[in-house]
């Protein structure tokens, strides 16, 4: 079977609840979708917002009390929202990224080792048991390696740690300066070898939430090497397919996993600050055009916030105190323009009462934009 690029970018729309708004809860939601990238306080309720019918912030707010979804460091080395039952599997096929990722650079520089590392661990989340602000867990590594040594311990151990985030009362759970603490069962696993059975769940579930995929696209997912991936793939044979993308490329897939006609009609969508349908794959041409990915994935790594027309990324839009204003890369219809116009009144909604401007601190990336056509959308009737 031969899938275009177009019917692609339908398969990943459809299965990121995209094409329409699902009748599902925030914690179904979530387990469809796989992950939401966090790095913004606001961006995983603003993607499920997108994704689900009828979409209630409490619903998410008490599940991140409760701890039944969970922020930390995962896929790519970001912050991700994932089913609390989905990290100890997620993290234990990170294991060899975040060892290789966090015990090196500025930890190695500190004159650390993995050793260390391993010393540390269980004594810094014993100190996590209950929430430990920035500066108490920078405290801590401090008073056991000394001043000198602390930041790059911190730095380090900061991501490798199975931390998670502590949720706050700010307006989307978490703040800018986060709290920290233990996850809960404490993850056993150690070191730098990759525990192929996680990576083989967390590969299924990539492609039921983004496939069809190729290997580099899996591999950008979980920011490994192909080769690991590739030996993964093959202790998944009967389990997953084969199909030809654009160009004769092997893609995977789950045998069962929809994959809807190219000429699927896929509604305007306002999508978050670094939403994971943006990232998730090394050929991102599916959802950005390439002489527009510069324009919104920024150089030190923030992804703006994006129109998404026809299933591709047509401009940004950022929420304002009057309202949001949408910048569109090329000529959209009136009838597009009536959809986004719809869609902000919504995410008004969303927004009221909560932060109406909650990615004010990035606006300075809009003045660097090249003369394009931009639009006030109101945020109320």
């Amino acid at each position: 079977m031969k899938v275009t690029e177009r019917a692609l970018n339908r398969a990943t729309l459809s299965r990121q609840l995209l094409l329409r708004r699902a009748e599902l809860t925030p914690l179904d939601g979530l387990r469809q979708v796989v992950a939401l990238q966090a790095q913004h306080p606001a961006s995983p309720y603003i993607a499920l917002w997108n994704r689900l019918s009828g979409f209630d912030p409490a619903e998410l707010d008490e599940a991140f009390a409760r701890r039944t979804v969970v922020k930390a460091t995962l896929m790519r080395i970001t912050l991700h929202a994932v089913l609390a039952e989905d990290y100890p599997v997620f993290r234990a096929a990170m294991q060899p990224t975040l060892y290789a990722s966090r015990l090196g650079y500025r930890f190695a520089a500190a004159g650390l080792t993995p050793a260390d590392a391993e010393e540390l661990v269980p004594e810094l989340l014993a100190f996590a048991e209950r929430p430990r602000t920035m500066a108490e867990m920078r405290a801590w590594v401090e008073e056991r390696l000394g001043a000198e040594r602390g930041d790059g311990g911190w730095w380090g151990l900061r991501a490798y740690a199975p931390l998670h985030h502590a949720p706050a009362k700010d307006p989307w759970s978490f703040g800018y300066r986060p709290s920290f603490v233990a996850a809960a069962p404490r993850p056993a696993f150690t070191g730098r070898e990759p525990d192929l059975q996680a990576l083989r769940a967390l590969i299924l579930r990539y492609l039921a939430g983004f496939g069809p995929a190729s290997v580099a696209d899996a591999a950008q997912f979980v920011m490994m090497r192909r080769a690991t991936v590739r030996e993964a793939l093959r202790g998944l044979e009967g389990a997953v397919e084969q199909v030809q993308g654009p160009d004769g490329l092997v893609l995977f897939d789950l045998p069962d996993a929809p994959r809807p006609p190219a000429d699927t009609p896929a509604p305007p969508r306002l999508m978050a600050m670094w939403d994971s349908v943006l990232l998730a794959y090394a050929d991102r041409d599916r959802v950005i055009p390439a002489a527009y990915r510069p324009l919104v994935i920024r150089n030190n790594g923030d992804v703006l916030p994006t129109l998404l027309v026809d299933g591709y990324v047509a401009g940004v839009w950022r929420p304002t105190a009057r309202g949001v204003e949408a910048t569109a890369f090329h000529p959209l219809t009136r009838a597009v323009w009536d959809g986004l116009a719809e869609e902000a009144e919504s995410l008004g909604a969303l927004l009221a009462g909560r932060e109406a401007t909650p990615y004010s601190r990035h606006h300075h990336w809009w003045a660097r934009l090249p003369e394009a056509e931009m639009r006030l959308l109101p945020a109320t009737r």
